[in-house]
């Protein structure tokens, strides 16, 4: 699975999700443009209701997912009241819990990239033929017991956590009254003791709540809101957020250390050169929307990324983070990395699937590649032998 994917879905998640994590109560269908429309949060935070519509079928569906990073986002905040260290702490419990998912697609993705010089050779030997490629390159990888749609489940975790935690962050933080979404078939989690009705304040020429139930400010920044440097927030490129850059940078890094490391003596294929070139410019789409997005989002994914980091580094070390734009540092050669991926053995004969070939190639990957086809030098020597 190509890790450059995840970016490009969590693109099309944003945009669902600006349509479909809008609160009840906002307006109803037929209002008339000129009615200025009820500020966000101004009615109490209620789990959504399937409806006709697409979107609202979706809020509803993601609303149970919504309703437990809630609960765990108020535990967390209640006894520190600080809520940038509580979404800290929720994103750090979340990616612990998932650990063993996501160093499932790390190893795979590893292990694929051992596999890069046998695949190789296995296009050169049927160089032109797709379809005898594909076969190869999949019997190698069921012969190895490598998967390479592993990767899918971190991918859809990923999109499934996103939406729900963009209306933890846009909606709970913003709204006057969110008691209805920590009361659990007629248990209350906890009482916040929310406002009875909300009041206004008027910034940048529109409302907003004035009284949410949660504290949103920590460090001098709102996290329910978009934070920019430079321009205005509300719409795409209408301004700078400086938690944009930094996710960006990070995400950038992420990227390259799951890239096969260059080798200065081979070429790369067409694929490697394209997941190179898409690593250098999709983590920085987070710059065009940065605009729209509540801060906290931006706060969730920075934590998410440092902690993919640092997991990818003790599995693959640097991989093909160096050299960048020339930069070589010595620290990033040589380096073994803390638990390393073996390289992929065949299966086996016990371990072996009914009607799975034995493997044909030797263990080691340097003769392995060497010796799937027969050179060609050999190949004429026996040919004039047979004629003499």
């Amino acid at each position: 699975m190509n890790r450059r994917i995840p970016w490009a879905l969590a693109l099309v998640a944003i945009l669902l999700v600006v349509a479909a994590c809008v609160p009840a109560g906002n307006g109803s269908p037929g209002a008339s443009p000129a009615v200025t429309p009820t500020p966000a949060g101004a009615t109490p935070l209620v789990p959504a209701s399937p409806g006709a519509d697409p979107f609202s079928l979706l809020a509803w569906l993601f609303t149970p997912i919504f309703q437990i990073l809630f609960i765990g986002l108020v535990l967390i905040y209640v006894p520190i009241r600080n809520i940038a260290i509580a979404i800290i702490l929720l994103t750090i419990i979340l990616r612990i819990i998932l650990i063993p998912i996501f160093r499932k697609q790390t190893v795979s993705t590893r292990r694929m990239q051992l596999l890069g010089p046998e695949v190789k050779e296995i296009q050169r030997r049927y160089k032109g033929d797709r379809l005898k490629v594909n076969e190869a390159t999949q019997a190698l990888y069921k012969e190895r017991g490598v998967n390479p749609l592993s990767g899918c489940l971190p991918l859809l975790l990923t999109f499934f956590l996103l939406i729900p935690m963009y209306s933890v962050f846009s909606q709970g933080l913003q709204n006057f009254d969110v008691q209805p979404m920590l009361d659990v078939f007629g248990f209350r989690i906890v009482d916040l003791h929310c406002a009875s009705a909300p009041t206004f304040t008027t910034i940048n020429g529109q409302q907003h709540v004035a009284n949410p139930c949660l504290n949103p400010v920590a460090f001098g920044v709102n996290w329910g809101v978009p934070e920019v440097i430079i321009g205005q927030p509300g719409q795409l490129l209408s301004g700078l957020s400086l938690l944009a850059v930094i996710s960006s940078l990070l995400q950038f890094i992420q990227s390259r250390m799951t890239l096969p490391k260059a080798d200065p003596n081979a070429a790369d294929d067409q694929n490697t050169r394209v997941q190179r070139q898409m690593a250098y410019f999709l983590p920085f789409i987070s710059l065009i929307y940065g605009s729209i997005l509540p801060a906290g989002l931006f706060l969730y994914w920075i934590v998410t990324t440092i902690f993919a980091i640092i997991q990818q580094y003790l599995i693959i070390g640097w991989g093909g983070m160096f050299p960048l734009f020339g930069w070589d540092p010595a620290f990033a050669k040589d380096h073994s990395p803390r638990f390393p991926v073996p390289h992929p053995e065949p299966i086996e004969a016990s371990k072996r699937q009914p009607g799975q070939p034995a493997p044909r190639s030797p263990t080691n990957r340097a003769t392995s590649a060497e010796k799937t086809i027969r050179p060609r030098e050999r190949g004429r020597q026996g040919r004039r032998g047979r004629r003499r």
